[in-house]
């Protein structure tokens, strides 16, 4: 019967929720969003299609994220949206309840991380495990993370940066802090109000982070032409924005993400710490790809900073070959059917 049995894992995140099939890889990759109609409540579009709605539906649709900062701020949206993606990634034709391997912050309490194996149950699941972020970054980004060697991960996505130090398969010291992705683009909406009294949305802000954004001042400053709505006028206009503009605009998010760091290492056991200058920071998750990030995090821990190949797939690789060697990693696996 066991021959049968499907294996997912889910990276359930504020921004992305990604699939990844053990022998398949990653069969799914789309913004954790659902539209929803306010007359009878149903569900009309998950993800990718439901992300182009943002901003853009009529009053009856409301086009919203069921994570807020890493955790389900919406249960039943985010049962449907598991549900949706389960069976997605399965195809219709299938029969069996799949064991699923969901994805938590470092700092998720005891219900909110029961939240989230309700949920993958009812959204037809047969078991569901769930493991810390970090650890399954850190396996994902290629770490042995069973031997007594500290390894330091910062998982930076959009609602939640994770860091912590890992050594022989556990969290040794970590810590959570919910400023990531979505408040580095709130904090360029708000920017761009001040300076140009210009409003933009959300996927403007995104994309302004992506093109043009930076850690650290450009010495060749990149521009892009940004549009929105005039504050005063309240007509469409557009305007030129430069990379250094967009550091200063960001500073308090990146001091804040710092920190975390900071903190972190700051209690981290001297033998530990020594490991980590040795085998540097390990960076992963979306928004740890925006520019010289890791040289900000050199510049101002003094440790070196390498950013993890394909960032923003560690987690979801991580859940994958967690749950093709689930005996290997028990210790770190919360269970529960």
């Amino acid at each position: 019967m066991s021959f049968f049995t499907h294996k997912l894992g889910i990276d359930l995140g504020t921004a992305n929720t990604l699939v990844f099939v053990p022998g398949k890889g990653i069969v799914l990759n789309e913004p954790s969003v659902v539209a929803v109609s306010e007359r009878d409540n149903k569900i009309l579009a998950v993800g990718v299609e439901a992300k182009t709605m943002i901003g853009r539906t009529p009053e009856n649709i409301i086009a919203y994220r069921p994570m807020k900062d890493g955790v389900i701020a919406d249960y039943r949206v985010t049962e449907a949206m598991l549900r949706y993606y389960i069976n997605k990634a399965l195809g219709k034709w299938n029969i069996f309840k799949p064991e699923v391997m969901v994805s938590v912050p470092a700092g998720v309490t005891s219900t909110e991380r029961r939240a989230v194996i309700e949920a993958a149950i009812k959204a037809g699941a047969k078991n569901a495990y769930v493991v810390k972020e970090p650890i399954l970054a850190a396996i994902g980004a290629g770490i042995s993370i069973q031997e007594a060697m500290g390894h330091m991960i910062v998982d930076i996505g959009g609602g939640t940066t994770d860091v912590a130090v890992i050594s022989l398969g556990g969290i040794v010291a970590s810590t959570s802090v919910k400023c990531a992705g979505n408040r580095i683009d709130a904090s360029i909406v708000d920017y761009i109000k001040k300076t140009f009294n210009l409003a933009i949305g959300d996927k403007m802000s995104e994309d302004i982070k992506i093109n043009i954004g930076s850690a650290i001042p450009l010495d060749e400053e990149l521009s892009m032409t940004i549009k929105g709505r005039d504050f005063l006028t309240g007509l469409p206009r557009s305007v030129e924005v430069k990379s250094n503009e967009i550091v200063k605009a960001i500073g308090r998010e990146l001091r804040e993400m710092i920190k975390a760091i900071k903190d972190v290492l700051q209690e981290t056991p001297p033998e530990l710490a020594a490991d980590i200058i040795d085998q540097g920071i390990i960076m992963t998750g979306g928004s740890s790809q925006l520019r010289n990030f890791p040289e900000l995090v050199f510049r101002r821990t003094g440790v070196k900073a390498v950013l993890a190949d394909e960032a923003l797939y560690c987690v979801a690789k991580g859940t994958g070959i967690a749950l093709e060697h689930l005996d290997t990693y028990k210790k770190t696996i919360i269970a529960k059917r």
